[in-house]
């Protein structure tokens, strides 16, 4: 039975990939914060299923010793490297913390590894925001990065020590460039899951409108149930190598709010309504990714369509709301 350790689980990525390792016969082990042991029922809301079937193991990402002292304990066979500071708006606001946690988070599980487990292969989760301010379009492996903003920029830093790792100890260390890859379990700050819980809230009487910023910006937009199956299928190849993740269509923001607010019979223009402070400081214009290479190479496909995945993400956040009782739907919706 193979052992893999996921940095991140408890997030919308880490969940999934804890579902399709322990489908294939994995033994499953998770890095979660200790705080978060003590509030699970919040903390762990993408888990909970999964918690009798995995091993969550308390540390810092910030912390080389709490890791170094997980690793020193288990003998893992993979390493996925999710965990990070990964809202863009947050690493503008909080610029000092996003590279901390990002980049010294990879360099300390790069260097415990090195130290106690070499042999085991090591994933890291690059990002399309590392393009940043692109050169060509569609971008895949050889384009350029410009990435634009303090998370594109510790991810591209991530992606560097990865590599490093790779070409001057010898270790299977990869990184996947996943674009844009959204679920029912996304974050509520992002602004997918922010448009389609607020359709719920709409529909359901709780909201009056959505305020948004630049609904011009275009993203590849992907399931996160199938990118997850590419992490790792990455680790399962004779040699290492980086690829592009992505659906290869770009979609507005428009568009998404179009077909969200219209999976629940509502017009976008009704709602939405354009607020300077949520635009960046430095936009991302376009991002498109060219997957030719993890279609070629590790067989990879996607299952979901962008329609089903708004579907699918609109139809969750309105069951959510259905199943809660008056008084909490209204106390959920103003937290």
């Amino acid at each position: 039975m193979k052992r893999a350790l996921i940095t991140g689980i408890s997030g919308q990525d880490g969940s999934y990939l804890a579902e399709h390792l322990l489908s294939l016969g994995y033994e499953v082990h998770g890095i979660v914060r200790r705080v978060a042991l003590e509030d699970p029922t919040r903390r762990f809301s993408r888990i909970d299923h999964l918690r009798d079937r995995i091993n969550l193991q308390p540390a810092s990402m910030e912390s080389y010793p709490s890791l170094f002292n997980i690793i020193s304990k288990h003998k893992f066979d993979e390493c996925y490297h999710l965990a990070a500071q990964s809202f863009v708006a947050e690493s503008f606001a909080d610029g000092f913390s996003t590279m901390n946690t990002n980049i010294n988070g990879t360099h300390y599980m790069l260097a415990a590894l090195r130290e106690l487990q070499p042999e085991c292969r090591f994933y890291f989760a690059g990002s399309s925001e590392m393009f940043g301010k692109v050169r060509e379009s569609p971008q895949n492996e050889a384009t350029p990065f410009h990435p634009r903003s303090p998370y594109g920029i510790s991810k591209v830093a991530g992606f560097d020590l990865t590599r490093n790792y790779r070409e001057a100890y010898d270790m299977y260390c990869v990184s996947g460039i996943l674009f844009n890859h959204e679920s029912p379990r996304r974050g509520y700050e992002f602004v997918t899951r922010k448009i389609t819980s607020t359709v719920a809230g709409i529909k359901a009487g709780l909201a009056g409108e959505l305020r948004l910023g630049n609904l011009e910006a275009k993203r590849d937009w992907g399931h996160a149930e199938d990118y997850v199956k590419a992490m790792h299928l990455m680790l399962q190849q004779p040699e290492p190598e980086d690829y592009v993740v992505a659906t290869g269509e770009t979609h507005t923001v428009r568009d998404f709010c179009e077909l969200a607010f219209g999976k629940a019979n509502l017009d976008y223009r009704d709602f939405v309504k354009i607020d300077e402070q949520f635009c960046r400081p430095a936009e991302v214009d376009l991002l498109i990714g060219d997957a030719s290479r993890a279609r070629r190479s590790l067989g990879w496909k996607m299952n979901y369509t962008f329609e089903e995945l708004v579907s699918q993400m609109v139809k969750g956040d309105l069951d959510a709301l259905d199943n809660l009782p008056n008084k909490q739907r209204q106390i959920e919706t103003i937290a």
